[in-house]
């Protein structure tokens, strides 16, 4: 009896798996740009803003993968995970983030990119995907004095917030290599938190596992604002 049991979970594993590529297929035909959000691949990489960046994704299958960044000194960073459904991709995360003016905050998230194509609309040669997500966010806020003279004398807030935020990428290639991408959005959330940010820079790709990116943001909330001009490598596993 215990066998026949475990068989039987066995086989409902098995078939839920195989359900759940069929409905992904839709996604999962299709050859994906390098900068694809839904893209899900092993990878690794490597960028430089103000500081040195190591970033990765680890693919479980073809539907779900781990993902982690942080910077050289591990005050910024993010660990979450993907998981593809037909519609986009559904991503969640824990991450840290500094501010330039001594600011800091962790955000719990759950979010998801749509690809316009996936719902019949015709984008030209642009592939848009629009983005939609919650958090949960905690941390420490400036407050902003005459008095301050220096770092020891900035006066710290706790802050905590529950909301959600809208926004948008944009993929624009120019040729077989180099591709032209933007990205924007904002939100709000509880005790009157709010965030905008907005982004662009260029991507090249060098062959088909390897890429870097150019690209500049600024981002502004209630924490503080971070404005970064950046490079990154990406190399991708077959």
């Amino acid at each position: 009896m215990p066998n026949n049991i475990y068989l039987g979970s066995y086989m409902i594993k098995q078939i839920t798996l195989f359900l759940g590529v069929l409905y992904c297929l839709p996604l999962l035909a299709q050859e994906k740009h390098h900068e694809d959000p839904t893209k899900v691949i092993t990878r690794i990489g490597a960028g430089y803003t103000d500081n040195l960046t190591l970033s990765g994704s680890l693919a479980l299958d073809k539907m779900r993968k781990l993902n982690a960044q942080s910077n050289i000194e591990g005050d910024e960073w993010r660990i979450g995970g993907s998981w593809l459904f037909e519609f986009g991709i559904v991503n969640f995360s824990f991450s840290r983030s500094e501010y330039d003016d001594g600011g800091h905050k962790k955000s719990y998230s759950v979010g998801t990119f749509l690809p316009l194509t996936v719902f019949g609309v015709d984008t030209g040669k642009w592939m848009i995907f629009p983005m939609a997500g919650f958090n949960h966010t905690k941390g420490e806020i400036v407050i902003n004095s005459d008095e301050i003279e220096s770092l020891n004398d900035l006066v710290m807030v706790q802050n905590t917030s529950n909301g959600g935020y809208l926004g948008a990428m944009g993929l624009r290639p120019l040729d077989e290599n180099w591709t032209f991408m933007t990205f924007g959005g904002g939100g709000a959330g509880s005790g009157g938190y709010s965030n905008i940010w907005a982004g662009a820079g260029t991507s090249y790709k060098i062959n088909a596992q390897q890429s870097f990116n150019i690209f500049g943001f600024v981002s502004e909330d209630d924490y503080g604002t971070n404005n970064k001009l950046g490079i990154s490598y990406t190399y991708e596993f077959d």
